[in-house]
């Protein structure tokens, strides 16, 4: 499963990113046959993000609408399972800091069972879930609005987190590396990141299980940095001994820890 998840992302980048839509060719740059081509092609049609053409392939009008609504649907059934056991953990009255991600935005719905939170982030996504409910209290983080991100990012959105101390921040990687790092694809997403583990008591990290074992270029910090990983399945072999000697708690739904 973990496979096919990784290979329909792959698909997916090559149609939208070097307009590669011939399942033929698909099946040779990814170096699988026709026939697993097509059982992936299959799911990616089905979830409306691809249709077919015969032999070919092309985007849906789903799969060109904004890149983070793109990364909202994108195993969104494993990130609704994350969001609602970070929820679980969070208790009324706390001070959180969250940064902008598809996982977080989920987190940031399931935070409607609690009450009088006061947020810090820098994601117009997660404000707009948040603000005006439950004697919430949401401060949005100033600077360049990028519409890729749904979030402000930049150095006055770093020096305004920087202002605050939180309980808990709730931070997205892109990628869990067994080789030593928590990483992102994203410059200033990274820098966000770094903000908010530097202005918070606890740090938790939100990851489904396609971020496991994936390598990204920007390091976000070290695993010693972070109390808690959450994600939605048991993490592969390599990865679970690697957190394991970094001494992180991991929860992902349906274990007891």
């Amino acid at each position: 499963m973990v496979d096919q998840t990784r290979r329909q992302q792959a698909i997916m980048d090559l149609v939208r990113d070097e307009d590669v839509t011939r399942v033929a060719e698909l099946a040779r740059r990814l170096g699988v046959s026709d026939e697993t081509i097509r059982r992936n092609l299959k799911g990616l049609v089905e979830e409306g993000l691809l249709i077919r053409r015969h032999g070919a392939v092309g985007l849906a009008e789903a799969a060109v609408e904004a890149p983070f609504r793109r990364r909202m649907r994108a195993n969104a059934q494993a990130k609704r399972a994350i969001a609602a056991l970070v929820a679980s953990k969070v208790r009324d009255g706390q001070s959180l800091m969250i940064d902008t991600g598809s996982t977080t935005a989920y987190v940031a719905q399931a935070l409607a069972i609690r009450r009088r939170l006061t947020v810090v982030t820098n994601s117009l996504e997660i404000a707009r879930h948040l603000v005006g409910r439950n004697d919430n209290c949401v401060y949005m983080a100033g600077g360049e609005l990028r519409a890729d991100l749904a979030a402000a990012v930049g150095q006055e959105a770093a020096a305004f987190i920087r202002r605050f101390q939180a309980d808990v921040a709730i931070l997205s990687v892109a990628g869990a590396d067994p080789d030593g790092h928590f990483a992102d694809f994203d410059l200033d997403e990274a820098r966000i990141a770094r903000a908010m583990i530097e202005g918070s008591a606890s740090r938790l990290i939100v990851a489904d299980h396609s971020k496991l074992g994936r390598r990204a270029p920007v390091t976000i910090c070290d695993p010693a940095e972070i109390n808690e990983l959450v994600t939605d399945q048991e993490p592969p072999a390599d990865v679970a001994r690697w957190l394991d000697r970094c001494g992180l708690t991991v929860s992902w739904p349906g274990v007891d820890q």
